[in-house]
């Protein structure tokens, strides 16, 4: 009888752009893979009854099409490459079937034995996608292609020798959006990690890059939708914590800009569990400079000030002195206030500010999708509806938006 052999995964790289690609379940499997896909310019649907808050925010940014409702048999048809991740077996078989039958490279989360194509661990950087299979062992291959991101990022391309480390919790600021655009040292902690806690603002395209062994906890609060509690945050914190597991927090900016983060670190000390705080790039000063703008000039502005606009002027609850924002001749840059923009430029013009005074609304700063709205306070409440600008977007007021290049 002879001898069963087995053949080694031929690799490639596929070029998706504008080609069809159907994702079944949209669970964190889900989660993690479709940011490379969307990244790549696939043409995606996302075929599943219900979705992580993440990937609903997904779909409702037009990054995918999300049809709701269980795997149909033909729901393959036309696809050039399909992701099987469903939580019922039979729904993954039977879509393993169609797509061996109409010849579909299929990747099966359940069942790599019963897949046709396996995602590699991959990475990027300076310039460079790495990607790494080794077979059956996806920590051995996610620790190959960091040591060789390691060596891309020091210039030794030289594997980092092992050694042990105890538990960790961290609270990272991923920064604000661009992966690339996280310190050293938060995506060394992220890399260690047995846990993440990740929010929809975080540096998404980083979480491809775990190793499958890693959970992902979905802390996404979406604007009027579905969201986890911060006090469901925080047990989830502890929980793993006091299991030995080492735990990042991954946060979008920084974790002390209006991130919520001393909260998390006052409930961890309340239970004797230290913590560290990674400092993140904040999008109040990244995502204007990514877009053209100095938040400081010289001859224009000598000073700039950052508030919250999740809470309008006239609300009770407001802790912003909007009076004297509006006699400020620096730049004012504001976060969380796309839907409350109208009612604060009334306030601003009301206090002294001249409604000709130029502004600014940065989209999706510092990532593909990024797009500057201009405007005036006069004219804002006019631009987000007729551009439909929407969060997150951060917000610029002064004379420096008529500096830079992007005018």
């Amino acid at each position: 009888m002879a001898e069963h052999v087995e053949h080694p995964a031929y690799p490639v790289g596929l070029r998706l752009a504008g080609r069809r690609v159907v994702v079944l379940g949209g669970g964190t499997v889900a989660q993690r893979r479709l940011p490379a896909l969307i990244a790549a310019g696939a043409d995606i649907t996302l075929v599943s009854p219900s979705a992580t808050p993440s990937v609903e925010a997904m779909a409702e940014a037009g990054e995918l099409t999300w049809v709701r409702r269980r795997y149909e048999d033909g729901d393959l048809a036309d696809a050039w490459y399909a992701l099987v991740a469903t939580t019922d077996p039979a729904a993954n078989a039977a879509a393993s079937a169609e797509a061996e039958r109409a010849r579909v490279w299929c990747v099966r989360s359940d069942d790599a034995e019963a897949a046709t194509a396996w995602t590699p661990a991959t990475g990027r950087g300076d310039g460079v996608t790495v990607a790494v299979l080794t077979g059956h062992d996806p920590r051995r291959s996610a620790a190959v292609r960091d040591a060789i991101l390691e060596g891309l990022r020091d210039g030794s391309l030289a594997a980092p020798a092992r050694r042990a480390r105890t538990p960790f919790v961290a609270l990272v600021g991923g920064g604000p959006g661009d992966p690339d655009l996280i310190t050293v040292r938060g995506r060394r902690l992220l890399a260690e990690a047995d846990v993440v806690i990740a929010d929809r603002l975080g540096p998404r395209d980083l979480l491809d890059e775990l190793p499958p062994h890693v959970e992902v906890i979905d802390a996404a609060k979406i604007p009027y939708g579905r969201f986890m509690a911060q006090e469901a945050i925080n047990h989830a914190l502890i929980e793993h914590a006091k299991a030995g597991k080492s735990v990042v927090r991954l946060k979008g900016g920084d974790p002390f800009v209006f991130g919520r983060g001393m909260e998390e670190a006052q409930a961890l000390a309340a239970e004797g569990i230290a913590c560290t705080v990674v400092p993140g790039i904040s999008s109040s000063i990244s995502v204007p400079g990514a877009a053209g703008i100095p938040v400081t000039h010289r001859g224009v502005a000598h000073e700039f000030t950052v508030v919250s606009g999740h809470v309008a002027p006239d609300d009770p609850r407001s802790l912003v002195d909007w009076a004297s924002l509006a006699k400020l001749t620096g730049t004012l840059v504001i976060l969380m206030g796309v839907d409350k923009i109208g009612k604060i430029a009334e306030a601003l013009v009301a206090h002294g500010k001249a409604p000709d005074t130029p502004l600014a609304l940065v989209q999706e700063g510092t990532t593909a999708a990024q797009r500057r709205v201009d405007a005036t306070l006069a004219t804002v409440a006019d631009a987000v509806r007729e551009h439909e600008v929407r969060p997150p977007a951060v917000i610029v007021i002064g004379p420096v938006v008529a500096e830079g290049p992007h005018r």
